[in-house]
């Protein structure tokens, strides 16, 4: 299983970057909320869902994660130069916390949803779970735990009731002076 970080600082292919974390406490949301700025890559990267390429980081992205107090999934929405959405990362985790810096981290349980604008729904790495059982790298309750929260989210989604959707826009709004 692997820590990730928010700060990316491992991240050879952005060259320059911003990086603020706000502690929010609504009514909605309580926890962190990271805005992760590219300002220069060295290429950008590239995803492909239904064979259709998507842009997801360049010079002039953001990305804003969400560590939402108590769940199992960061979200991460991925805004454009243009400041568009171009898709909602959320990652399975089994936990979440915050490095003696500030940074919050998150342990992976390979399983991810992606939601495009348009609406579509994807759920990805599905055998690295599989594999990371088979290993040993995870129990039995991880990946039962992994695949119930991926259904959670998918479900919340398809229901109209996964409010970090709404609550993107509104906080990417807070780093930029938006009230």
């Amino acid at each position: 299983m692997k820590r990730k970080y928010s700060d990316r600082a491992n991240w050879r292919r952005v060259t320059e970057k911003k990086f603020q974390v706000r502690t929010l406490h609504e009514p909605e949301f309580q926890g962190y909320v990271v805005l992760y700025q590219i300002k220069q890559v060295r290429d950008p990267l590239w995803k492909e869902y239904d064979g259709k390429r998507y842009c997801v980081a360049d010079a002039g992205y953001e990305w804003l994660q969400h560590f939402q107090k108590g769940a199992h999934y960061i979200m991460t929405s991925m805004f454009n130069d243009k400041g568009q959405v171009v898709q909602y990362y959320i990652d399975i985790c089994k936990v979440q916390g915050v490095t003696d810096r500030g940074v919050p981290w998150f342990d992976d349980l390979y399983l991810d949803v992606v939601i495009l604008p348009g609406g579509e729904l994807f759920l990805l790495d599905a055998e690295e779970l599989e594999d990371a059982l088979k290993k040993g790298i995870i129990t039995r309750e991880d990946f039962d735990m992994a695949w119930a929260e991926a259904n959670k989210v998918m479900e919340m989604y398809r229901e109209g009731r996964f409010p970090l959707l709404k609550l993107s826009g509104k906080h990417w709004g807070y780093f930029h002076g938006r009230p």
